[in-house]
């Protein structure tokens, strides 16, 4: 391993080791190219494998995986590729661990460092992502606008309800005075055809009275 490199030694390593990726030049499925450079980490396994097996290892492995890495994202569109790193990591790592295998390789991860559209994509996605939130952003006026004529409304509705409401009891208690007011002035009214009632009912006992406190010796 030099310089994060791993080149062809007459020694073999059997410690886990990482293959740093030159940016490769890949096409997505809605042909966009971009670059993509991604680190291997991986270990040998069967050193026997690895000699016999393969010739020049460390060029078998960066060829494999170049050319694994361009169908994996020949097979996506640009977005889902830029939102799919532990996607594109999964599918690379088992392609390359199941044909590395008969070279006694183990590939333990893959990771994808930098995935670089053209600058022409890039302006584009920036004004997309402008033009996204000035959306949201008018979104978001028209409906704090729409829930304050809403508030308004529904406060003008209870204002209006409550001054029914007050209108009405005001009303009910007035009538309630006025029927009190007729009650007592009837009640006044009454009150001299009671006395005079009184009267006339005790008018007969009197002479009554009188007359027999005359009989008496």
């Amino acid at each position: 391993m030099v310089n994060r490199r791993y080149l062809y030694s007459s020694t073999i390593d059997l410690r886990e080791q990482v293959y740093d990726f030159d940016k490769q030049n890949v096409i997505t499925k809605d042909n966009i190219q971009m670059q993509i450079n991604a680190l291997l980490y991986f270990q040998i396994v069967d050193p026997f494998k690895a000699v016999y097996e393969i010739d020049n290892l460390p060029n078998a492995i960066e060829k494999l995986t170049q050319t694994t890495l361009r169908n994996i994202i020949g097979e996506m569109e640009l977005d889902q590729t830029l939102t799919s790193r532990d996607t594109i990591n999964t599918k690379l790592r088992s392609v390359l661990d199941d044909a590395t295998n008969k070279w006694g390789i183990k590939v333990n991860r893959v990771e994808l460092q930098d995935i670089i559209p053209p600058s022409s994509v890039l302006q584009a996605m920036e004004k997309q992502m402008q033009a996204e939130r000035n959306k949201r952003a008018t979104i978001l006026t028209s409906e704090g606008e729409k829930q304050a004529v809403i508030l308004q409304s529904e406060g003008e509705k209870t204002s209006t309800i409550n001054r029914a409401e007050a209108a009405k009891q005001q009303a009910i208690l007035f009538a309630e005075g006025e029927a009190q007011a007729r009650i007592r002035k009837a009640e006044a009214e009454l009150l001299p055809f009671k006395r005079l009632q009184k009267r006339w009912v005790l008018a007969p006992i009197l002479p009554t009275i009188c007359s027999h406190r005359n009989t008496l010796p």
